[in-house]
């Protein structure tokens, strides 16, 4: 009888036979799968079957987490409800101040007869992404003109001031934020509404405080608002707080370092107010009484001037009319003495003519006989005899 091992100990290929079988059949699955999305049904009813099992074997990683969230979340929710609590009961206590205040305001208004503050409307807008260039610090916004955005509009968020809009088009418009280095805005100090301008820096992490003279009243932690005094930004909105205070002595003004109150970079939802200023423009500035007693004295000097000048021009034309009168005066004799010699003259010539006419009538009137010659003959010898004497 033939021993042959049990069916339990029969071996079969070897193991590497076996493994770089294996190996292939991985491979071209995973090819197949790769290429040919062709075990991507198999999965699926793979995870659909398995998903049970699934859950089963992570029940107790959940409730392990469950607990441990739950005890945290607890603990959070206690914290963020005793932070509630304390800041709806100082919202409450603000607002009714905030109601008494309006109604004083109002009141004050109507006692001074001024004219009472318009609200300030506002359209929401989101940042789209940041501007090419590295070296300034813009934003561009999903709101244009079609949305009645305006060049000048003050851009906030629920912090205070976040910047401003430089360039509007169609869709679209530009902010240039307030930590850009070209960037102004009018402030006050709050706690002694000190007057001053705020601008960006070049890095663009802080602000700088300019034109604040070495003996204000400014110390680290002070609050700054617009001011309002521009036209563009209302008044009171917050724009940043006093880090440091440097005051030298060779300067006139202190170096106020500022941080804005706002998250100028992490913001991404912002609003834009449609900010109108009733306030009339500033009207021309009036000379001084110095510079007006200049411009009298001036006018009268070219008044007496234009006056000397006219005395001058008539006094030269009465000498031209009193020399023209006497040059006529002096003319007329003349002119009457070549008249009277013109008229001798022609009174002479007339009387020449007329000599000889009257001596030629006279045969005509008397006899016939009388020699015709007579009268020729006297007058041809007086011109010889003349002739003779001048020779």
């Amino acid at each position: 009888m033939e021993y042959s091992p049990p069916p339990l100990f029969k071996q079969g290929p070897s193991a590497l036979a076996r493994l770089i079988m294996f190996v292939v059949l991985a491979l071209a699955l995973l090819i197949s799968d790769a290429r040919f999305r062709t075990l991507e049904i198999v999965r699926g009813v793979l995870g659909a079957g398995l998903y049970p099992l699934q859950r089963a074997a992570l029940v107790p990683r959940d409730l392990f987490m469950g607990a441990a969230d739950l005890a945290v979340t607890s603990a959070t929710l206690r914290n963020d409800n005793a932070q509630l609590r304390s800041r709806n009961l100082r919202l409450s206590q603000q607002a009714n101040e905030s109601a008494q205040l309006a109604a004083e305001n109002a009141h004050l208004r109507a006692l001074l007869q001024l004219s009472q503050r318009s609200t300030i409307q506002s359209t929401p807008a989101e940042i789209q992404y940041d501007t090419r260039d590295p070296f300034t610090q813009k934003v561009v916004i999903g709101r244009g003109s079609q949305q009645d955005i305006q060049d000048g509009s003050p851009v906030v968020n629920e912090d205070g001031v976040v910047g401003q809009v430089t360039r509007v088009f169609p869709m679209q418009a530009e902010v240039t934020l307030l930590t850009d280095k070209d960037q102004a805005v009018p402030v006050q100090i709050v706690r002694t509404g000190l007057r001053s301008v705020i601008y960006g820096t070049p890095k663009g992490d802080t602000l700088d405080l300019r034109f604040v003279p070495i003996s204000a009243d400014v110390l680290a932690g002070d609050e700054l608002v617009t001011s309002g005094l521009d036209g563009v930004y209302p008044p009171g909105l917050p724009v940043a707080k006093v880090v440091r205070v440097d005051k030298q002595a060779d300067t006139a003004f202190a170096h106020v370092v500022c941080l804005p109150i706002a998250q100028v970079r992490g913001a991404r939802q912002l609003l834009v107010l449609h900010y109108q200023n009733e306030v009339p423009p500033r009207p021309a500035d009036e000379p001084d009484a110095a510079s007006a007693a200049k411009d009298a004295k001036k006018k009268g000097a070219k008044a007496a001037d234009k006056a000397a000048a006219s005395e001058k021009d008539k006094a030269g034309a009465k000498s031209d009319d009193r020399n023209a009168t006497g040059a006529a005066s002096a003319k007329a004799p003349a002119s009457a003495s070549a008249s009277a010699t013109a008229t001798a003259a022609a009174t002479a010539n007339a009387a020449a003519t007329k000599q000889p006419s009257s001596t030629e009538k006279k045969p005509a009137a008397g006899s016939a006989n009388e020699p015709t010659t007579k009268p020729a003959t006297k007058p041809a010898a007086k011109p010889q005899a003349a002739q003779g004497t001048r020779q």
